[in-house]
């Protein structure tokens, strides 16, 4: 039997938050990491430098984007917080200059100005503060900031994604290292961005075009960049 809930989860932007840390941490792990090591990789001729740095670069990134990450979403939860502390105070203190404010809301949004008024005393009889948080502030639980969920998704994904190049630098030839990391690195982009699609109800075709390009610039540059500053060790 269909419900509310049933129907209001199985749209795709209820996974909006977590997807887009999931997706941002592995993109950038993938990325970063194969980056890295091909920057590496073009400066050396044996493996222990390059397993060093993907493994440093490894450790510091999945930190560096869980901390940034808590960090970015925390203070939008800080504004959250204190956009609804002073909506607690204005209802307090001039609580019909707050309902003429929803009723103009929903009048904007279509509703005819007796109708609009009579839908925002109802809603403000029921749940004054949680209504104006909705609909006013634009605050809502697919919105909402959720620092540790967005911290801990971006974290392990970008773990996730910086392990596949590693094992490839593990198990490739250290001479054809750059060409087997950017073969193989695309392929895991392509797969990502499928399966970011899928997840999020987007074009296949046109994520896999965007992560494959960028993926393919960051790479380029960061071998030319070996190339032209490296001295082989």
């Amino acid at each position: 039997m269909l419900t509310i809930d049933n129907y209001l989860e199985s749209h795709y932007i209820h996974r909006s938050n977590w997807l887009r840390a999931a997706v941002l941490g592995a993109n950038d792990g993938i990325i970063s990491i194969s980056s890295l090591a091909i920057g590496v990789a073009a400066a050396s001729s044996t493996r222990e430098p390059i397993v060093l740095a993907t493994v440093a670069g490894l450790v510091a990134g999945a930190l560096s984007m869980a901390a940034g990450e808590y960090v970015s979403v925390s203070s939008q939860t800080d504004t959250e917080k204190a956009d609804i502390k002073r909506e607690e105070m204005e209802l307090r203190e001039m609580p019909e200059d707050e309902l003429r404010i929803l009723a103009q809301i929903y009048e904007k949004r279509g509703l005819k100005k007796e109708t609009a008024m009579q839908v925002a005393k109802e809603l403000t009889e029921a749940d004054a503060l949680g209504t104006h948080i909705r609909d006013e502030l634009g605050i809502n639980e697919i919105s909402q900031a959720k620092p540790i969920q967005a911290a801990l998704a971006s974290g392990a994904s970008f773990t996730a994604g910086g392990v596949l190049p590693l094992l490839v630098i593990l198990l490739s030839p250290v001479k054809l290292m750059e060409y087997y990391l950017y073969g193989f690195t695309i392929i895991f982009l392509i797969i990502l961005g499928a399966i970011a699609a899928r997840t999020g109800g987007s074009n296949i075709g046109k994520a896999i075009l965007r992560i494959t390009i960028w993926g393919t610039l960051a790479m380029g540059l960061s071998a030319i960049v070996g190339y032209l500053f490296g001295v082989k060790i």
